[in-house]
């Protein structure tokens, strides 16, 4: 469908049933601006995939209408298919954002070798136009600084898109959400309201930051040795936290990991984060000092493998070994998918004598989102015409829209939308009018986009139930065999008596194999599909799994 010039076209093409990639779309006649472009982390069900993008086939198809892309804050979820998506962009589409967001972005746009970029720094409270759209930066608290809402004017309606955000009375910065600006948008009128909703189901009201602060004091005045804290590396108030509270005990702060160490140099050099230089070391600086001299600030809190983290809890992190008594702080949330990951390190962490403090035992972490009455304020607040909830899983989005009638929006008027569907509004209303493309695009090491469903079926099968390769030899002028047929399995479990099962396998495919050569088949695929019928029920009857099985047939 050709988008008509006085339609307003919203299209989410990620963020909507899941946690991550968020990513929207909005399309006035020629003009096209895109909001946040996030990724979302695999979990068990994507074997070998490092990273998974939102699909964004249709902004590549309309690039020529492209006038920039407006980042609300820089977390991965709405910053990490940038370098991807510029990439293939090829050209120097403006990317805006406040000054810590481009901090960010930049360093990730070096990481891919991508020097050519137009990155345009706003000012939280500015105004900025991109073709037919206007937008003003409103400032937001969130867990991480530089946060901004963004109050969006086209000619037929006027948006606001909360980005992900919290209200928070007692923020560390001092940095409040700007309730005049959103009322200000609210007296001018807000069409469309799309808002986070990540704590949809949490009732109450989030608490402040600050907690966490008085909480890593206590933590920090009572441990006697060293002291190892994880969290989010683009957690900047976090850290701001872990650092006062260092500082206060008499201790030095030591980064490791790579994203914790170019992330609090980045927060350091823009003045986002404050430290003095004589209490902040790399982590091969702090052999000399005392451990009840020494706070470890780590990434890992999400259990990843290669983080620094877990490999202090494996034992093969090259600067930082626990030693019993020491103190571990996981001040983070796992994301979900993630928990059987985090329970691991910290099973490590606790046998090798490690006293582990995490969210379950303290408040050492608080969520960066709204609860269930700051996203009922936001909306008394905006008064929006219609309501679009986002972030968040589909229960999330459910919860979300109950709130926005509790407080009076017409349930017409709330739209639960999904990827890639259309939202068009026009002065005289709105409606979904179609679905676009969308979906994923995974990234697995150097590639981009190339791993299918059907690979990834098949290592979900290779992990769950594994393989078994049979290797036959055939006459290629009648399909008589020649020799005798290997069977070999990799992670099958075939019961007490494997040798005797293996010996039947290798009976079943022999009489395939004769039944072939004596009806003259010597169409290799013909010989291999009837192995593979004939091996996978053998198998799914002794064992009851679906392994993959691969025929190799053999001309001679």
């Amino acid at each position: 469908m050709t988008p008509q010039k006085n339609r307003l076209r919203v299209i989410p093409l990620g963020g909507l049933d899941e946690i991550g990639k968020n990513m929207t779309v909005l399309e006035y006649g020629n003009d096209m601006v895109v909001v946040d472009a996030g990724i979302m982390f695999p979990d068990d069900d994507h074997p070998g995939v490092d990273l998974i993008l939102p699909d964004y086939s249709y902004i590549l198809k309309r690039r020529d209408k492209l006038k920039g892309i407006v980042i609300t804050h820089g977390h991965e979820d709405h910053t990490g298919a940038l370098p991807y998506l510029l990439k293939d962009l090829g050209g120097t589409v403006p990317v805006l954002g406040t000054r810590l967001t481009l901090g960010i972005v930049r360093g990730k746009l070096e990481e891919h070798k991508l020097k050519k970029t137009k990155l345009r720094e706003v000012s939280p409270g500015g105004h900025v136009n991109l073709g037919a759209f206007g937008f003003d930066f409103i400032p937001v608290n969130h867990s991480i600084p530089d946060g901004v809402a963004l109050f969006i004017r086209t000619p037929v309606a006027t948006i606001l898109h909360t980005g992900d955000f919290k209200l928070d009375q007692t923020p560390i910065d001092g940095r409040l959400t700007d309730y005049a600006a959103l009322a200000k948008a609210a007296r001018q009128g807000v069409t469309l309201l799309m808002s986070d909703s990540t704590n949809a189901e949490t009732p109450g009201h989030t608490s402040s930051e600050a907690v966490v602060g008085a909480t890593l004091r206590d933590i920090f005045d009572r441990a006697e040795q060293r002291i190892i804290v994880a969290s989010f590396s683009s957690h900047i108030h976090r850290v701001q936290q872990v650092c006062d509270a260092a500082v206060a005990a008499g201790r030095k702060v030591v980064v490791t990991g790579r994203s914790m160490v170019n992330n609090t140099r980045i927060a350091r050099e823009l003045g986002y984060l404050h430290i003095g230089d004589d209490d902040i070391l790399d982590a091969y600086q702090m052999q000399d000092l005392p451990p009840e001299k020494v706070v470890v600030l780590s990434t890992g809190s999400q259990g990843e493998p290669l983080s620094a983290l877990a490999r202090i809890a494996n034992g093969d992190h090259r600067t930082v070994s626990i030693e019993a008594g020491d103190t571990v702080v996981i001040s983070a949330t796992p994301v979900p998918g993630n928990e059987k990951a985090v329970s691991r390190v910290m099973n490590r962490l606790f046998k090798a004598g490690a006293d582990v403090i995490h969210k379950g035992s303290a408040r050492v972490h608080v969520s960066g989102h709204a609860a269930s009455e700051e996203l009922k304020l936001m909306l008394n607040l905006v008064q929006p015409r219609y309501f679009v909830p986002i972030h968040g899983e589909t229960r999330h989005l459910h919860a979300h829209a109950k709130l926005a009638q509790a407080v009076g929006v017409p349930a017409e008027n709330v739209f639960i939308m999904e990827n890639g569907l259309c939202l068009e509004i026009t002065e005289s209303g709105a409606e979904v009018t179609e679905r676009v493309d969308s979906g994923v695009t995974y990234v697995d090491g150097l590639s981009v986009g190339d791993l299918g469903q059907f690979v990834l079926r098949d290592r979900q099968v290779l992990a769950s139930d594994g393989i078994a390769l049979v290797i036959v030899a055939i006459d290629a002028r009648d399909g008589q065999i020649a020799g005798d047929a290997e069977l070999v399995t990799r992670g099958l479990v075939l019961g007490s008596d494997t040798d005797a099962v293996l010996d039947e396998a290798r009976e079943r495919v022999s009489k395939v194999l004769k039944r072939t050569a004596k009806e003259g088949v010597t169409d290799q695929a013909v010989v291999k599909q009837a192995l593979r019928d004939s091996l996978g029920q053998f198998i799914w009857e002794r064992t009851r799994r679906r392994p993959m099985i691969i025929p190799v047939v053999m001309e001679v």
